[in-house]
């Protein structure tokens, strides 16, 4: 895949840390764009994707989930080195991919409901992020064809947003291969759709190594696929402990018991 210039990864946390959200511009090379674009087409044709009759998943949207066991090309997502470098920062280093999938808002898609990412966690609020999510765009995101409708500094709320109700929202707005990252606890939505082109994303979202992933990637992902993965990433998808104790199996990681290498260090051998 092509090289881009390096990302200014200072910058991007502290602008997730003060409005909630940041937008990577030029993270993604047009060639992986390109092979994510034709991948999720193949895909959509494969499965007969339709939509969903809810208002959260959308009623003119198309999504697949789970996409980590579908192509190969997906494995470059969630450990892109202009996007894991910033999440890993506002959360930390032991971070889980908690969802992979994509997010085709069609013609005619009206808003979204405005929604905290994590605001089924029962935890108070202003609290540290649990999760951190991204928007990668495979096309265009316009204020016409359903960009991201943000709330900015709604991360430092003490409580989520009424699902339902009207709030004021800026439209993230950003160029083919820029990609959209926010903090969980941010008040935000997609956007209505009265565009005559699709608006295509790919939702890589991330949760803190002590939350419960959104997608359960143990049971979604079949041994033989993880054993093909890189080591960063069959950490992400679940297959480490998270500081040295939480998701250990009888003293052993996941990765040692079940593909045969990983570290079997767990806390409280030191002790």
């Amino acid at each position: 895949m092509d090289s881009l210039p390096g990302i200014d990864t200072d910058l991007h946390v502290k602008e997730v840390a003060e409005q909630g959200y940041t937008i990577v511009e030029n993270a993604i090379a047009p060639a992986l764009v390109d092979a994510l674009t034709d991948s999720l087409s193949r895909l959509e044709r494969f499965l007969d994707v339709q939509p969903a009759p809810n208002s959260i998943e959308g009623h003119h949207t198309l999504r697949v989930y789970n996409l980590l066991a579908y192509d190969d090309v997906w494995q470059h997502v969630p450990v892109h080195e202009h996007v894991l470098p910033v999440v890993e920062r506002v959360l930390d280093p032991g971070c889980l991919i908690s969802s992979l999938s994509s997010i085709d808002i069609l013609p005619g898609e009206s808003a979204q409901p405005i929604h905290a990412d994590d605001q089924l966690i029962p935890i108070p609020k202003p609290h540290p992020p649990t999760v951190c999510n991204s928007m990668w765009a495979l096309t265009d995101f316009t204020e016409a064809n359903g960009a991201t409708r943000l709330c900015p500094g709604t991360h430092l709320s003490d409580h989520s947003p009424d699902y339902g109700a009207e709030y004021e929202s800026i439209a993230a707005e950003m160029p083919r291969g820029a990609v959209l990252i926010w903090h969980g606890s941010l008040w935000h939505g997609g956007g209505a759709n009265t565009a005559s082109e699709p608006r295509v994303g790919i939702a890589m979202n991330y949760c803190a190594g002590y939350i419960r992933q959104q997608e359960n990637q143990q049971l979604g992902l079949a041994r033989e696929k993880v054993q093909t993965f890189e080591p960063r990433l069959r950490e992400l998808v679940g297959y480490g402990v998270y500081n040295m104790l939480i998701g250990h199996v009888n003293k052993q990681s996941p990765d040692r018991l079940l593909l045969g290498e990983g570290s079997d260090a767990v806390v409280f051998e030191g002790f």
